[in-house]
């Protein structure tokens, strides 16, 4: 990511079989924790449609991701509403990033 360091290790996680290394400064657990969210919806939803396509894959999943985080219970002003919308951006940031490699 544009501004990390380069001694910043990257944490290797695989997504719809592809691996990708990702910089970021959340706790490399949680980077793993979202790869695998993102895995396993790509992986429904590529079954659930019978498409094999990447990139049609990855935006029915990010769809499917959004309208379930808008569908949640969460109040946009509670802070737990904050704390998701702002991994969720950071997310999208690593996603954008990935696809583009």
């Amino acid at each position: 990511m544009p501004g990390q360091s380069s001694t910043e290790a990257a944490t290797v996680v695989t997504i719809f079989g592809r691996t990708y290394h990702l910089r970021g400064s959340d706790d490399p657990q949680h980077l793993v924790e979202l790869a695998s969210i993102v895995d396993g919806r790509m992986r429904e939803i590529a079954a659930n449609t019978g498409t094999a396509d990447t990139l049609k894959v990855a935006i029915l999943a990010s769809l499917n991701l959004a309208d379930e985080y808008l569908r949640s219970d969460l109040n946009e002003d509670t802070p737990a509403s904050a704390r998701v919308e702002k991994r969720l951006g950071r997310m999208v940031t690593l996603l954008d990033e990935a696809l583009a490699e």
